[in-house]
């Protein structure tokens, strides 16, 4: 009973996150910008540096 329990868990925390995640705006939006400059810069990824130099700074 005890396996059964964590495997649903299991899946219902994996389906919140992959769920939470699909609402996140699309790389490049106004709105996925906007969220990056309210992010502090020590935070950001060296992925999320280049996307946001390539779709908000030099469009």
């Amino acid at each position: 009973m005890r396996s059964f329990i964590k495997g649903f868990l299991a899946i219902a925390v994996t389906g919140s996150l992959v769920f939470i995640g699909g609402c996140s705006p699309e790389v490049g939006s106004e709105a996925w910008c906007g969220d990056l400059k309210e992010k502090p810069k020590g935070e950001w990824t060296a992925n999320e540096a280049g996307d946001f130099a390539k779709h908000c700074v030099f469009k």
